[in-house]
């Protein structure tokens, strides 16, 4: 079991450590299938690259609705997915009325159900999730930095309002630039952005 060492007697690590910060703000994912009846086109046009690999911003918005509001020109990201998915924070979820969970990307099972509107059509899902912190690795990564059987570290951000992120997932991908992802709500609670690096905290067993 690992525990967090307490905050004044934090061990910060090397500048091997430092972890380059991705903030995200709402975006949907969305199937194939869906993306046909919302586009009525086969596949995404590539606008720019993110930082994981195959991950890109495409051109096009769509809108989601509840029975409470909607929130208008939400950005899709490519590529088509087997799955539909909104992220969208804590805030925009009192603004739209539902209780999403916290949730890691692709665990629907307690999604909430929302409705996403493109330009030709328009479908419900159980969809909608806030997601957890979490950094994209490798398992050769992990082990690199000394955390083959780590599942969560913190991280230290130092800024006007120096925050640690506890519970932070280390998401084992195929593929993977190191690369923590936080949303909207908790890196501007932070004072933090895109480009930002923060600092791995050293976790300790019990």
């Amino acid at each position: 079991m690992y525990k967090k060492v307490i905050f004044d007697c934090i061990i910060k690590l090397g500048d091997n450590m430092k972890i380059l910060l991705g903030v995200s703000n709402r975006h949907v994912h969305l199937s194939t299938d869906d993306y046909k009846i919302l586009f009525e086109k086969e596949d995404l046009t590539k606008v720019r690259d993110l930082v994981q690999p195959h991950q890109y911003v495409s051109d096009v918005f769509v809108d989601i609705k509840t029975a409470k509001n909607i929130i208008k020109k939400v950005r899709v990201l490519g590529p088509l997915r087997n799955y539909t998915q909104v992220e969208i924070s804590k805030t925009d979820s009192y603004f739209l009325g539902i209780e999403p969970p916290i949730s890691t990307s692709g665990n629907l099972e307690n999604a909430k159900e929302i409705e996403i509107i493109g330009p030709h059509g328009s479908i419900v899902r159980k969809s909608a999730i806030i997601a957890d912190r979490h950094i994209h690795i490798t398992q050769q990564q992990k082990e690199k930095l000394g955390f083959k059987d780590v599942e969560e570290v913190s991280v230290l951000f130092e800024t006007e309002k120096s925050t640690i992120f506890s519970n932070v997932k280390l998401k084992v991908c195929d593929e993977a630039n190191l690369e923590m992802h936080l949303d909207i709500d908790d890196a501007n609670g932070a004072l933090l952005k895109t480009g930002d690096y923060g600092k791995i905290v050293i976790l300790t067993k019990q």
